[in-house]
This record gives C-alpha cells, structure tokens and sequence, in this order.
C-alpha cells in the first residue's frame, strides 16, 4: 500500500514538473519580436554588418533574457547558399554564432 503511494506521488512530481519545463519553453520566444537593422544602435548595426560577411539578413529578433538584458538574434543567407545564426549583445558584442 504505502509503494502505491510513492509511486503515484512521483508520477504526479514528475507530470508537474514536465508540465512547467515544457510551459516555459512554448512561451520563451513569445515575447521575442522582430526589428528592422536600421532602428538598433549603432554598435550592434556594426556587429551584425561585419559577422553576416556579406550575406543577406532574413531576420533580427530582439529577445530578453536573464535580467533584462537585450539580445538581437540574427539569421544570415551567405552568397554561398549556408546559413549562419548569432547573437548579440546591447552593446554590439557578439556571444554566439551557430554554423547551419
């Protein structure tokens, strides 16, 4: 009796916490929105110019992340047909670059 117990009081540890990880992923990128080139400061312009290497820019999505800090991410077209993901800070730094 008390390991039919456990076992359902696990099953429904587990079922919460599947539940909250798969709520907070679905929702991660609803707050993201996308933004012209044009309207981000002038340092991350100049990142995101210098790391599409000549490529054609599909998308830049502004998305919060921990502590409020902004990240524009970035989806670039290379002439050569390869596509190529980054990011980068408020302040024009990059911090990731994903190779497709």
């Amino acid at each position: 009796m008390q390991t039919k117990f456990y076992i359902t009081k696990i099953l429904v540890i587990v079922s919460f916490t599947a539940a909250l990880f798969f709520a907070s992923v679905s929702f991660a990128g609803l707050l993201d929105k996308k933004v012209e080139l044009s309207t981000l400061p002038p340092k991350v312009q100049e990142t995101i110019k210098l790391n599409a290497q000549g490529g054609t820019i599909k998308s830049i999505e502004q998305e919060k992340e921990k502590r409020e800090v902004t990240i524009y991410e970035v989806e670039v077209k290379k002439p050569d047909g390869t596509e190529i993901e980054f990011k980068v800070d408020e302040n024009g730094s990059l911090i990731e670059l994903e190779k497709n």
